[in-house]
């Protein structure tokens, strides 16, 4: 059986940094389930199956494709159901749309602000030019009058782990004693910053670097392949 995932990579093809690719990366990990990952720039994408979708990540499964990390976690949980579980049941898909929700509207959307530049900077010459449009278009601002704004984002941005924190003083993950798709959400969000732009932001000690840190153990260390910025 042929696996491959197609990820979102800058300039340097081994360069991962795409938060929903890393939840995707993380699920079939946690399948474990052999995949190829290949890299793909954003002009690339459209490739993809004749066009298929206008994001990755994309999972080819022995022919079939499907977009969207969650899609595709949904899709490993029906397609391997003797594998270990990414939701632990329909509680943990409404779990893990709520974390979610939470992830992309508050984390992700200060992680945008923080490294806006820093992941212009990483991209392909032939993609900057569509991050730029885009974003900017996005945000109503240039990437540099958003990032005239970084210190202060940064400094803000523990605050907004604060849910994570209060969940952490009763279990050691957002899936309990174990990880779930949840945690995967939440961990892509900060693999995606600690790849572009380092944690510096976030104390040694503080909860959920411990957190984090446990993650990018799992799965032989998948999320250490990456080196932080």
């Amino acid at each position: 059986m042929t696996r491959a995932l197609y990820s979102l990579c800058g300039a340097d093809p081994q360069n991962f940094f795409s938060p929903h690719c890393w939840k995707a990366v993380m699920a079939l990990a946690h399948k474990g389930l052999s995949f190829e990952e290949i890299p793909t720039t954003y002009a690339r994408i459209r490739q993809i199956g004749g066009g298929f979708s206008p994001t990755v990540p994309v999972l080819e499964d022995n022919g079939r494709l499907v977009s969207d990390s969650f899609a595709i976690a949904l899709y490993l949980e029906e397609a391997y159901p003797d594998r270990p579980s990414l939701f632990r049941g329909e509680g943990g898909k409404a779990l893990s749309r709520m974390v979610e929700g939470y992830s992309q509207m508050v984390v992700h959307t200060a992680i945008m602000r923080i490294a806006l530049l820093d992941i212009h900077a990483v991209l392909d010459e032939g993609d900057k030019a569509y991050f730029r449009e885009s974003r900017e278009q996005r945000l109503g601002k240039t990437l540099e009058e958003i990032a005239a704004d970084r210190e202060a984002e940064k400094a803000a941005f523990p605050a907004k782990l604060e849910p994570i924190r209060h969940m952490l003083k009763f279990q050691p993950f957002i899936g309990g004693e174990s990880p779930l798709f949840a945690d995967y959400i939440v961990f892509g969000a900060v693999q995606w910053l600690r790849v572009v732009a380092g944690l510096s932001m976030l104390a040694a000690d503080d909860p959920v670097m411990t957190w984090f840190e446990r993650c990018l153990d799992l799965h032989e260390g998948r999320g250490r392949t990456m080196t932080a910025a």
